[in-house]
């Protein structure tokens, strides 16, 4: 079961958006040819991933941050683009630009930060943009529960897309995550599930406060999980939600 796309078409361009998939592309596109070397890549992991034992140490902090753009592979690196061209546009278009970055950086350092603590002393190097991407996901679940999700299921001979809604999508994945986490020892190589947890759960909590200002629950049904068209949001703001004027 894969999300391919959503019905929620954004008001703006996510210039952000797009600029962090170019990020993610050419850093990993500098060290591709480098990938089978065992030895260099893993001197280059140890440097500019995260390692939760050197943060244990005092040192490698850095990591934090610069895991975020940072792959293993073509495919992590296709998967993790994809969620985020699925769900980002909208959290920019209803946050703005920078402080939707903002958002996207913080969900990603407590992605690490959850990581670390589940296995502080794990040498283990962990990379990937899903912990900040997982932020994206668990800010799009609180603010359009109702929007539709198409999601790709391959059966053994044959595959189907279904439109599910984005509570139930966004939802399933969160448990998996959270059995994958309770399920696998962190400290060992393969999916950093806790870091995916942390990152959904900090995205659903500093995208809280948008979600009151634009009036909760109402906000569900006032947009059925499609934002309003940009000239139709300043005569909402005119009239019966003043607040939806300080978003511009």
């Amino acid at each position: 079961m894969f999300p391919i796309r959503d019905h929620n078409p954004s008001g703006r361009t996510p210039f952000v958006t797009y600029a962090l998939i170019a990020i993610n592309v050419v850093v990993f596109v500098s060290y591709w040819g480098s990938l089978g070397d065992v030895r260099m890549m893993g001197q280059f992991y140890w440097d500019w991933a995260m390692v939760p034992a050197r943060i244990n140490a005092g040192e490698g902090y850095t990591g934090i941050f610069t895991s975020m753009f940072l792959h293993g592979g073509i495919m992590h690196l296709v998967g993790n683009m994809l969620f985020l061209y699925i769900f980002g546009d909208n959290l920019e278009d209803e946050m703005g630009h920078l402080p939707y970055l903002g958002f996207y950086l913080a969900s990603g350092v407590a992605a690490g930060l959850t990581h670390y603590f589940s296995a502080p002393l794990s040498q283990v190097p962990t990379v990937g943009a899903s912990g900040a991407i997982a932020g994206v996901m668990g800010g799009y679940l609180l603010l359009y529960p109702k929007a539709r999700v198409d999601v790709l299921v391959i059966f053994i001979i044959f595959f189907r897309i279904f439109p599910i809604p984005a509570w139930i999508t966004l939802g399933l994945w969160f448990a998996l995550q959270m059995f994958g986490g309770f399920g696998s020892p962190a400290d060992e190589g393969g999916v950093a599930y806790w870091a995916h947890a942390g990152g959904f759960v900090a995205g659903i909590l500093l995208a809280m406060p948008l979600w009151l200002a634009r009036g909760g629950p109402a906000f569900w049904d006032r947009n059925h999980g499609h934002p309003p068209h940009p000239e139709t949001r300043y005569a909402l703001s005119r009239t019966s939600i003043p607040k939806v004027r300080r978003r511009r």
